[in-house]
């Protein structure tokens, strides 16, 4: 599965992160994009963005609009 593009997102879509923090464990928060802080069009690890929750941490995948299954 490859990673989200910059071009993917923008303001309110509803991502998976992975935060600092939580790159040991793999553990994903979910959560509503507010700003992209990654210039460049790809990253190898994810584009950084900042979640309204002021979450910060690199997007691994795009949450399908009325996809519940993942909290």
């Amino acid at each position: 599965m490859s990673l989200p593009t910059r071009g993917d997102l923008r303001a309110g879509v509803t991502v998976l992160i992975i935060r600092k923090q939580d790159q040991g464990t793999g553990k994903l928060t979910r959560g509503s994009v507010r700003d992209i802080l990654t210039k460049s069009p790809t990253h190898p690890h994810g584009i950084k963005v900042r979640l309204d929750s002021g979450e910060v941490g690199r997007v691994q995948a795009i949450v399908p609009a009325g996809d519940a299954r993942v909290s």
